[in-house]
Protein backbone atom coordinates (compact mmCIF):
# COMPACT_ATOMS: atom_id res chain seq x y z
CA UNK A 1 0.00 0.00 0.00
CA UNK A 2 2.45 2.24 0.81
CA UNK A 3 4.57 1.44 -2.36
CA UNK A 4 1.60 2.12 -3.91
CA UNK A 5 1.17 5.48 -2.53
CA UNK A 6 4.23 7.02 -3.51
CA UNK A 7 3.85 5.46 -6.94
CA UNK A 8 0.46 7.49 -7.41
CA UNK A 9 1.61 10.57 -5.63
CA UNK A 10 4.58 10.50 -7.79
CA UNK A 11 2.36 10.36 -11.19
CA UNK A 12 0.45 13.18 -10.19
CA UNK A 13 2.79 15.97 -9.28
CA UNK A 14 4.72 15.21 -12.09
CA UNK A 15 1.44 15.89 -14.00
CA UNK A 16 0.74 19.17 -11.93
CA UNK A 17 4.35 20.34 -13.42
CA UNK A 18 3.48 19.40 -16.80
CA UNK A 19 0.47 21.55 -16.86
CA UNK A 20 2.36 24.15 -15.33
CA UNK A 21 4.18 23.96 -18.41
CA UNK A 22 1.83 25.58 -20.61
CA UNK A 23 2.68 28.91 -18.57
CA UNK A 24 5.81 28.91 -20.54
CA UNK A 25 5.72 31.42 -23.67
CA UNK A 26 9.62 32.68 -23.24
CA UNK A 27 13.01 32.93 -21.43
CA UNK A 28 11.08 35.14 -18.75
CA UNK A 29 8.71 32.76 -17.80
CA UNK A 30 11.01 29.94 -17.90
CA UNK A 31 13.73 31.49 -15.10
CA UNK A 32 11.60 34.01 -13.15
CA UNK A 33 7.89 33.09 -14.15
CA UNK A 34 7.09 36.27 -15.54
CA UNK A 35 7.95 38.24 -12.22
CA UNK A 36 3.94 38.08 -11.35
CA UNK A 37 3.80 35.64 -8.31
CA UNK A 38 1.94 36.74 -5.20
CA UNK A 39 3.10 36.56 -1.46
CA UNK A 40 1.75 33.04 -0.96
CA UNK A 41 3.23 31.70 -3.56
CA UNK A 42 6.70 33.06 -3.34
CA UNK A 43 7.05 32.37 0.20
CA UNK A 44 5.76 28.61 -0.37
CA UNK A 45 8.57 28.20 -3.09
CA UNK A 46 11.26 29.59 -0.61
CA UNK A 47 10.21 27.21 1.90
CA UNK A 48 9.52 23.72 -0.05
CA UNK A 49 13.09 24.59 -1.54
CA UNK A 50 14.94 24.62 1.10
CA UNK A 51 13.07 22.29 3.44
CA UNK A 52 14.98 19.46 1.39
CA UNK A 53 16.51 16.06 2.50
CA UNK A 54 19.32 17.37 4.46
CA UNK A 55 16.61 18.24 6.85
CA UNK A 56 14.19 15.58 7.01
CA UNK A 57 17.37 13.16 6.83
CA UNK A 58 20.36 14.95 7.25
CA UNK A 59 20.11 17.48 10.29
CA UNK A 60 18.37 14.68 12.64
CA UNK A 61 20.96 12.33 12.23
CA UNK A 62 23.36 14.84 12.67
CA UNK A 63 21.64 16.12 15.70
CA UNK A 64 21.52 12.57 17.47
CA UNK A 65 25.48 11.76 16.98
CA UNK A 66 26.59 15.69 17.86
CA UNK A 67 23.74 17.82 19.57
CA UNK A 68 22.97 21.45 18.65
CA UNK A 69 26.53 22.30 17.72
CA UNK A 70 26.40 20.17 14.79
CA UNK A 71 23.49 22.08 13.19
CA UNK A 72 24.89 25.40 13.51
CA UNK A 73 24.84 25.61 9.41
CA UNK A 74 21.59 24.22 9.29
CA UNK A 75 18.92 24.95 10.23
CA UNK A 76 20.32 28.23 12.20
CA UNK A 77 22.67 29.45 9.80
CA UNK A 78 20.44 28.60 6.78
CA UNK A 79 17.22 30.19 8.41
CA UNK A 80 19.34 33.34 9.32
CA UNK A 81 20.67 33.40 5.61
CA UNK A 82 16.85 33.80 4.13
CA UNK A 83 16.02 36.33 6.56
CA UNK A 84 18.97 38.53 5.33
CA UNK A 85 17.92 37.72 2.16
CA UNK A 86 14.54 39.52 2.99
CA UNK A 87 16.29 42.61 4.96
CA UNK A 88 18.80 43.11 2.78
CA UNK A 89 19.11 41.74 -0.71
CA UNK A 90 15.53 41.16 -1.74
CA UNK A 91 14.43 44.96 -3.07
CA UNK A 92 18.00 46.35 -4.01
CA UNK A 93 18.16 43.21 -6.53
CA UNK A 94 14.31 43.49 -7.59
CA UNK A 95 14.43 46.94 -8.71
CA UNK A 96 17.31 45.97 -11.19
CA UNK A 97 15.25 43.53 -13.06
CA UNK A 98 17.38 40.66 -13.66
CA UNK A 99 17.16 37.55 -15.22
CA UNK A 100 20.04 35.87 -13.26
CA UNK A 101 22.47 36.90 -10.10
CA UNK A 102 25.05 36.53 -12.96
CA UNK A 103 23.90 39.61 -14.24
CA UNK A 104 24.51 41.45 -11.65
CA UNK A 105 28.17 40.79 -11.52
CA UNK A 106 28.53 41.46 -15.30
CA UNK A 107 26.42 44.93 -14.60
CA UNK A 108 28.55 46.17 -11.53
CA UNK A 109 32.04 44.60 -12.47
CA UNK A 110 32.30 43.47 -16.23
CA UNK A 111 32.14 40.11 -17.88
CA UNK A 112 35.24 38.41 -16.59
CA UNK A 113 33.68 38.66 -13.09
CA UNK A 114 30.15 37.71 -14.32
CA UNK A 115 31.75 34.33 -15.94
CA UNK A 116 34.33 33.44 -12.52
CA UNK A 117 31.15 34.15 -10.27
CA UNK A 118 28.82 31.96 -12.46
CA UNK A 119 30.72 29.07 -12.83
CA UNK A 120 31.46 28.79 -8.81
CA UNK A 121 27.72 29.55 -8.68
CA UNK A 122 27.10 26.70 -10.63
CA UNK A 123 29.65 23.98 -9.26
CA UNK A 124 28.53 24.80 -5.73
CA UNK A 125 25.11 23.08 -7.11
CA UNK A 126 26.44 20.01 -7.35
CA UNK A 127 26.61 18.89 -3.87
CA UNK A 128 23.39 20.23 -3.23
CA UNK A 129 21.25 18.62 -5.99
CA UNK A 130 23.24 15.31 -5.30
CA UNK A 131 21.78 15.17 -2.07
CA UNK A 132 18.50 15.44 -3.09
CA UNK A 133 19.09 12.56 -5.94
CA UNK A 134 20.84 10.49 -2.90
CA UNK A 135 17.52 11.17 -1.16
CA UNK A 136 15.19 9.62 -3.84
CA UNK A 137 16.87 6.90 -4.04
CA UNK A 138 16.96 6.17 -0.25
CA UNK A 139 13.10 6.91 -0.22
CA UNK A 140 12.10 4.45 -3.35
CA UNK A 141 14.75 1.82 -1.48
CA UNK A 142 13.03 2.13 1.78
CA UNK A 143 9.66 1.83 0.86
CA UNK A 144 10.11 -0.99 -1.95
CA UNK A 145 11.74 -3.21 0.98
CA UNK A 146 14.88 -3.31 -0.82
CA UNK A 147 13.24 -4.73 -3.83
CA UNK A 148 14.93 -1.07 -5.19
CA UNK A 149 18.50 -1.07 -5.08
CA UNK A 150 19.41 2.97 -3.97
CA UNK A 151 21.38 3.24 -7.63
CA UNK A 152 18.34 2.91 -9.60
CA UNK A 153 16.14 4.76 -7.31
CA UNK A 154 18.32 7.86 -7.70
CA UNK A 155 18.37 7.40 -11.53
CA UNK A 156 14.00 6.63 -11.60
CA UNK A 157 13.73 9.43 -8.85
CA UNK A 158 16.37 12.15 -11.22
CA UNK A 159 14.41 11.06 -14.70
CA UNK A 160 10.56 11.96 -13.31
CA UNK A 161 11.96 15.10 -11.76
CA UNK A 162 13.65 16.52 -14.70
CA UNK A 163 10.52 15.92 -16.87
CA UNK A 164 8.28 18.58 -15.25
CA UNK A 165 11.59 20.82 -14.53
CA UNK A 166 13.47 20.65 -17.84
CA UNK A 167 9.60 21.74 -19.67
CA UNK A 168 8.16 23.77 -16.99
CA UNK A 169 10.90 25.73 -15.39
CA UNK A 170 10.04 28.24 -12.88
CA UNK A 171 6.43 28.09 -13.22
CA UNK A 172 6.39 24.48 -12.42
CA UNK A 173 8.73 24.89 -9.16
CA UNK A 174 6.49 27.49 -8.22
CA UNK A 175 3.11 25.62 -8.44
CA UNK A 176 4.23 22.30 -7.50
CA UNK A 177 6.05 23.93 -4.59
CA UNK A 178 3.32 25.17 -3.31
CA UNK A 179 0.86 22.05 -3.20
CA UNK A 180 4.40 20.67 -1.88
CA UNK A 181 4.45 23.30 1.27
CA UNK A 182 1.10 21.99 1.98
CA UNK A 183 1.62 18.66 2.37
CA UNK A 184 5.33 19.09 3.80
CA UNK A 185 3.23 20.98 6.64
CA UNK A 186 0.72 18.92 7.28
CA UNK A 187 2.45 15.54 7.16
CA UNK A 188 5.44 16.92 9.28
CA UNK A 189 2.72 18.45 12.33
CA UNK A 190 0.45 14.93 11.88
CA UNK A 191 3.24 12.43 12.41
CA UNK A 192 4.73 15.13 15.17
CA UNK A 193 1.82 14.09 17.12
CA UNK A 194 1.52 10.59 16.74
CA UNK A 195 4.88 9.63 16.94
CA UNK A 196 5.57 12.35 20.35
CA UNK A 197 2.41 9.62 21.80
CA UNK A 198 4.73 7.09 21.17
CA UNK A 199 7.29 8.51 23.19
CA UNK A 200 5.01 9.71 26.25
CA UNK A 201 5.16 13.15 24.62
CA UNK A 202 6.83 16.05 23.79
CA UNK A 203 8.05 17.21 27.12
CA UNK A 204 9.19 13.63 27.68
CA UNK A 205 11.43 13.88 24.61
CA UNK A 206 12.70 17.61 25.09
CA UNK A 207 13.62 16.66 28.75
CA UNK A 208 15.54 13.51 27.39
CA UNK A 209 17.89 15.26 25.13
CA UNK A 210 18.34 18.10 27.56
CA UNK A 211 19.26 15.26 30.24
CA UNK A 212 21.64 13.88 27.47
CA UNK A 213 23.19 17.70 26.64
CA UNK A 214 22.09 17.83 23.59
CA UNK A 215 21.23 21.25 23.43
CA UNK A 216 24.24 22.42 26.17
CA UNK A 217 26.68 21.74 23.36
CA UNK A 218 25.43 24.39 20.90
CA UNK A 219 28.00 27.31 22.03
CA UNK A 220 32.04 26.65 21.37
CA UNK A 221 34.53 26.56 23.83
CA UNK A 222 35.70 29.87 25.00
CA UNK A 223 39.31 28.76 22.98
CA UNK A 224 40.23 30.19 19.44
CA UNK A 225 40.23 26.94 17.68
CA UNK A 226 35.95 26.75 19.00
CA UNK A 227 35.01 30.37 18.53
CA UNK A 228 36.87 30.11 14.58
CA UNK A 229 34.95 26.60 14.50
CA UNK A 230 31.88 27.96 15.27
CA UNK A 231 32.21 31.28 12.96
CA UNK A 232 33.05 28.89 10.30
CA UNK A 233 30.04 26.66 10.67
CA UNK A 234 27.63 29.43 11.07
CA UNK A 235 28.42 31.78 7.86
CA UNK A 236 28.92 28.87 5.82
CA UNK A 237 25.07 28.48 5.22
CA UNK A 238 23.93 31.99 6.23
CA UNK A 239 26.02 34.26 4.37
CA UNK A 240 27.18 31.34 1.42
CA UNK A 241 23.75 30.81 0.07
CA UNK A 242 22.95 34.06 -0.22
CA UNK A 243 24.62 34.64 -3.81
CA UNK A 244 22.73 31.79 -5.08
CA UNK A 245 20.67 31.59 -7.96
CA UNK A 246 17.84 29.72 -6.37
CA UNK A 247 17.26 32.41 -4.03
CA UNK A 248 17.50 35.00 -6.62
CA UNK A 249 14.88 32.90 -8.79
CA UNK A 250 12.20 33.62 -5.99
CA UNK A 251 13.45 37.15 -5.14
CA UNK A 252 12.60 37.90 -9.28
CA UNK A 253 9.69 35.75 -9.33
CA UNK A 254 7.92 38.28 -7.18
CA UNK A 255 4.93 40.23 -8.47
CA UNK A 256 6.72 43.50 -6.66
CA UNK A 257 9.76 44.19 -4.27
CA UNK A 258 7.59 44.11 -1.20
CA UNK A 259 6.30 40.54 -2.09
CA UNK A 260 10.14 39.76 -3.08
CA UNK A 261 11.73 40.29 1.03
CA UNK A 262 8.74 39.80 2.54
CA UNK A 263 8.18 36.36 1.47
CA UNK A 264 11.89 35.26 2.25
CA UNK A 265 11.75 36.25 5.59
CA UNK A 266 8.77 34.56 5.91
CA UNK A 267 9.94 31.88 4.40
CA UNK A 268 13.02 31.79 6.68
CA UNK A 269 11.09 32.06 10.11
CA UNK A 270 8.70 28.81 8.73
CA UNK A 271 12.25 27.15 7.52
CA UNK A 272 13.34 27.45 10.90
CA UNK A 273 10.24 26.36 12.84
CA UNK A 274 9.51 23.15 11.10
CA UNK A 275 13.44 21.69 10.52
CA UNK A 276 12.76 21.25 14.21
CA UNK A 277 10.29 18.56 14.04
CA UNK A 278 12.25 15.98 12.03
CA UNK A 279 15.26 16.33 14.70
CA UNK A 280 12.20 16.01 17.21
CA UNK A 281 11.11 12.67 15.81
CA UNK A 282 14.96 11.27 15.63
CA UNK A 283 15.53 12.11 18.91
CA UNK A 284 12.04 10.27 19.95
CA UNK A 285 13.54 7.23 18.16
CA UNK A 286 15.95 6.99 21.51
CA UNK A 287 13.03 6.70 23.28
CA UNK A 288 10.84 4.52 21.40
CA UNK A 289 13.54 2.35 19.87
CA UNK A 290 16.47 2.45 21.53
CA UNK A 291 18.28 -0.73 20.06
CA UNK A 292 17.42 0.86 16.45
CA UNK A 293 19.14 4.04 17.05
CA UNK A 294 22.31 1.84 18.40
CA UNK A 295 22.04 -0.13 15.51
CA UNK A 296 22.20 2.63 12.87
CA UNK A 297 24.30 6.08 14.65
CA UNK A 298 27.40 4.64 13.71
CA UNK A 299 27.95 6.62 9.99
CA UNK A 300 27.17 9.35 8.30
CA UNK A 301 25.13 7.25 6.01
CA UNK A 302 23.24 4.86 7.98
CA UNK A 303 22.30 7.07 10.67
CA UNK A 304 20.32 8.53 7.71
CA UNK A 305 18.23 5.81 7.99
CA UNK A 306 16.65 6.23 11.81
CA UNK A 307 13.80 8.29 10.78
CA UNK A 308 12.27 6.31 7.71
CA UNK A 309 13.16 2.90 9.77
CA UNK A 310 11.39 4.14 13.00
CA UNK A 311 8.02 4.99 11.10
CA UNK A 312 8.08 2.00 8.92
CA UNK A 313 8.50 0.35 12.35
CA UNK A 314 6.40 1.84 14.72
CA UNK A 315 4.15 4.04 12.66
CA UNK A 316 0.83 3.12 11.48
CA UNK A 317 0.06 2.65 7.64
CA UNK A 318 -1.46 6.25 7.59
CA UNK A 319 1.21 7.82 9.49
CA UNK A 320 3.64 5.72 6.90
CA UNK A 321 1.62 8.11 3.97
CA UNK A 322 2.06 11.20 6.10
CA UNK A 323 5.39 11.10 6.76
CA UNK A 324 6.74 9.83 3.24
CA UNK A 325 4.63 12.14 1.39
CA UNK A 326 5.88 15.08 3.29
CA UNK A 327 9.33 13.12 2.47
CA UNK A 328 9.27 13.01 -0.86
CA UNK A 329 7.26 16.78 -1.08
CA UNK A 330 10.46 18.03 0.46
CA UNK A 331 12.92 15.91 -1.46
CA UNK A 332 11.19 16.63 -4.85
CA UNK A 333 10.88 20.48 -4.49
CA UNK A 334 14.27 21.00 -3.16
CA UNK A 335 16.07 19.12 -6.33
CA UNK A 336 13.42 20.94 -8.97
CA UNK A 337 14.17 24.41 -7.63
CA UNK A 338 18.41 22.87 -7.61
CA UNK A 339 18.29 21.33 -11.43
CA UNK A 340 16.67 24.69 -12.56
CA UNK A 341 18.80 27.47 -11.20
CA UNK A 342 22.17 26.42 -11.81
CA UNK A 343 21.36 25.37 -15.65
CA UNK A 344 19.28 28.65 -16.12
CA UNK A 345 22.50 30.98 -14.81
CA UNK A 346 24.96 29.01 -16.48
CA UNK A 347 22.99 29.40 -20.20
CA UNK A 348 22.55 33.07 -19.57
CA UNK A 349 25.97 34.14 -18.13
CA UNK A 350 27.92 31.48 -19.75
CA UNK A 351 26.81 30.07 -22.69
CA UNK A 352 24.53 33.70 -24.29
CA UNK A 353 27.29 35.73 -24.61
CA UNK A 354 29.52 32.72 -26.63
CA UNK A 355 26.55 32.16 -28.56
CA UNK A 356 25.58 35.46 -30.00
CA UNK A 357 22.07 36.33 -31.56
CA UNK A 358 20.31 34.09 -30.44
CA UNK A 359 16.34 34.45 -30.39
CA UNK A 360 14.50 34.50 -27.17
CA UNK A 361 13.17 30.57 -28.32
CA UNK A 362 16.83 29.66 -29.36
CA UNK A 363 17.70 30.78 -25.76
CA UNK A 364 15.26 28.88 -23.86
CA UNK A 365 15.78 25.47 -25.54
CA UNK A 366 19.51 26.06 -25.14
CA UNK A 367 17.99 26.38 -21.59
CA UNK A 368 15.89 22.80 -21.62
CA UNK A 369 19.19 21.19 -22.67
CA UNK A 370 21.57 22.68 -19.92
CA UNK A 371 18.74 21.39 -17.83
CA UNK A 372 19.03 17.97 -18.68
CA UNK A 373 22.60 17.66 -19.14
CA UNK A 374 23.22 19.41 -15.73
CA UNK A 375 20.76 16.41 -14.10
CA UNK A 376 23.02 13.96 -15.98
CA UNK A 377 26.21 15.49 -14.28
CA UNK A 378 24.75 15.37 -10.47
CA UNK A 379 23.24 11.80 -11.13
CA UNK A 380 26.73 10.64 -11.77
CA UNK A 381 28.03 12.73 -9.01
CA UNK A 382 25.46 11.79 -6.47
CA UNK A 383 26.22 7.85 -7.65
CA UNK A 384 29.98 8.05 -6.60
CA UNK A 385 29.67 10.55 -4.13
CA UNK A 386 30.64 9.03 -0.16
CA UNK A 387 29.53 11.87 1.98
CA UNK A 388 26.39 12.20 3.95
CA UNK A 389 23.25 14.30 2.69
CA UNK A 390 24.11 16.34 5.41
CA UNK A 391 27.82 16.90 4.43
CA UNK A 392 27.25 17.00 0.48
CA UNK A 393 24.29 20.60 1.16
CA UNK A 394 27.09 21.98 4.10
CA UNK A 395 30.09 21.88 1.29
CA UNK A 396 28.10 23.16 -1.51
CA UNK A 397 28.23 26.39 0.06
CA UNK A 398 32.02 27.16 0.89
CA UNK A 399 32.65 27.67 -3.00
CA UNK A 400 29.91 30.73 -3.12
CA UNK A 401 31.46 31.88 0.26
CA UNK A 402 34.48 32.21 -0.25
CA UNK A 403 33.71 33.33 -3.72
CA UNK A 404 30.79 35.25 -4.97
CA UNK A 405 29.22 36.64 -1.48
CA UNK A 406 32.01 39.63 -0.61
CA UNK A 407 31.54 40.81 -4.38
CA UNK A 408 27.47 40.76 -4.36
CA UNK A 409 27.66 42.43 -0.89
CA UNK A 410 30.34 44.94 -1.65
CA UNK A 411 28.62 45.87 -5.15
CA UNK A 412 25.16 46.20 -3.17
CA UNK A 413 26.59 48.62 -0.43
CA UNK A 414 30.20 50.03 -1.30
CA UNK A 415 30.29 52.81 -3.94
CA UNK A 416 34.17 52.08 -4.52
CA UNK A 417 33.92 48.32 -5.14
CA UNK A 418 34.97 48.16 -8.27
CA UNK A 419 36.30 45.45 -10.91
CA UNK A 420 39.80 45.47 -9.52
CA UNK A 421 38.17 44.37 -5.83
CA UNK A 422 35.68 41.72 -7.38
CA UNK A 423 38.60 40.17 -9.25
CA UNK A 424 40.87 40.32 -6.24
CA UNK A 425 38.42 38.79 -3.62
CA UNK A 426 37.26 35.99 -6.44
CA UNK A 427 41.13 34.74 -6.90
CA UNK A 428 42.26 35.18 -3.50
CA UNK A 429 39.42 33.73 -1.75
CA UNK A 430 39.18 30.51 -4.13
CA UNK A 431 43.01 30.21 -3.57
CA UNK A 432 43.08 30.47 0.14
CA UNK A 433 40.61 27.75 0.56
CA UNK A 434 41.43 25.58 -1.58
CA UNK A 435 45.19 25.97 -0.44
CA UNK A 436 44.16 25.31 3.34
CA UNK A 437 41.65 22.35 2.16
CA UNK A 438 44.58 20.45 0.72
CA UNK A 439 47.64 21.46 3.05
CA UNK A 440 45.67 22.16 6.41
CA UNK A 441 42.42 21.01 6.54
CA UNK A 442 42.36 20.61 10.07
CA UNK A 443 43.52 23.74 11.04
CA UNK A 444 42.43 26.02 14.04
CA UNK A 445 41.13 28.59 11.64
CA UNK A 446 38.94 26.44 9.34
CA UNK A 447 39.58 26.74 5.68
CA UNK A 448 36.46 28.42 4.39
CA UNK A 449 36.97 31.38 6.75
CA UNK A 450 40.32 31.62 5.76
CA UNK A 451 38.85 32.07 2.48
CA UNK A 452 36.20 34.46 3.18
CA UNK A 453 38.73 36.19 5.46
CA UNK A 454 40.92 36.46 2.03
CA UNK A 455 38.36 37.90 0.18
CA UNK A 456 37.06 40.67 2.23
CA UNK A 457 41.10 41.62 2.13
CA UNK A 458 41.39 41.28 -1.66
CA UNK A 459 37.92 43.31 -2.04
CA UNK A 460 39.38 45.67 0.42
CA UNK A 461 42.69 46.23 -1.10
CA UNK A 462 41.73 45.87 -4.67
CA UNK A 463 39.21 48.77 -4.96
CA UNK A 464 41.60 51.21 -3.12
CA UNK A 465 44.69 50.35 -4.57
CA UNK A 466 45.35 52.19 -8.13
CA UNK A 467 42.83 50.94 -10.75
CA UNK A 468 44.62 48.81 -13.23
CA UNK A 469 41.76 46.48 -14.54
CA UNK A 470 38.94 48.99 -16.20
CA UNK A 471 35.36 47.86 -15.86
CA UNK A 472 33.95 47.93 -19.30
CA UNK A 473 30.43 47.02 -20.11
CA UNK A 474 29.49 45.97 -23.60
CA UNK A 475 26.27 46.96 -24.81
CA UNK A 476 23.31 44.22 -24.08
CA UNK A 477 20.54 45.16 -25.91
CA UNK A 478 19.59 41.98 -27.06
CA UNK A 479 19.38 41.01 -23.53
CA UNK A 480 17.34 44.13 -22.37
CA UNK A 481 14.85 43.49 -25.20
CA UNK A 482 14.23 39.96 -24.29
CA UNK A 483 13.19 40.71 -21.04
CA UNK A 484 11.13 43.98 -21.41
CA UNK A 485 8.08 42.32 -22.20
CA UNK A 486 8.33 40.90 -17.99
CA UNK A 487 8.61 44.15 -16.66
CA UNK A 488 5.13 45.91 -18.18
Amino acid sequence: MLLWFVITYWVISVGIGLWAAMRVKNTADYAVAGRSLPLYIVTATVFATWFGSETVLGIPATFLREGMGGVIADPFGSSLCLILVGLFFARPLYRMRLLTIGDFFRNRYGRSVEAMTTLCIVLSYLGWVAAQISALGLVFHVVSEGAMAQSTGMIVGASTVLIYTMWGGMWAVAITDFIQMIIIVIGMLYIGWDVSQLAGGVSAVVNHAAAAGKFASFWPEATLAGVLGFTAAAITMMLGSIPQQDVFQRVASSKDERTAGRASILGGVLYFGFAFIPMFLAYSATLIDPQLVQKLIDGDKQSQLILPNLILAHAPLFAQVMFFGALLSAIKSCASATLLAPSVTFTENVLRPALKHLSDKQLLKLMRTVVLCFTVLVTLFALNSQLSIYKMVENAYKITLVSAFVPLAFGLYWKRANTQGALAAIVLGLATWIGFEVIAPDAICPPQLAGFCAALFGMIAGSLAPVIIQHQVAPHAAAQARRQPASH
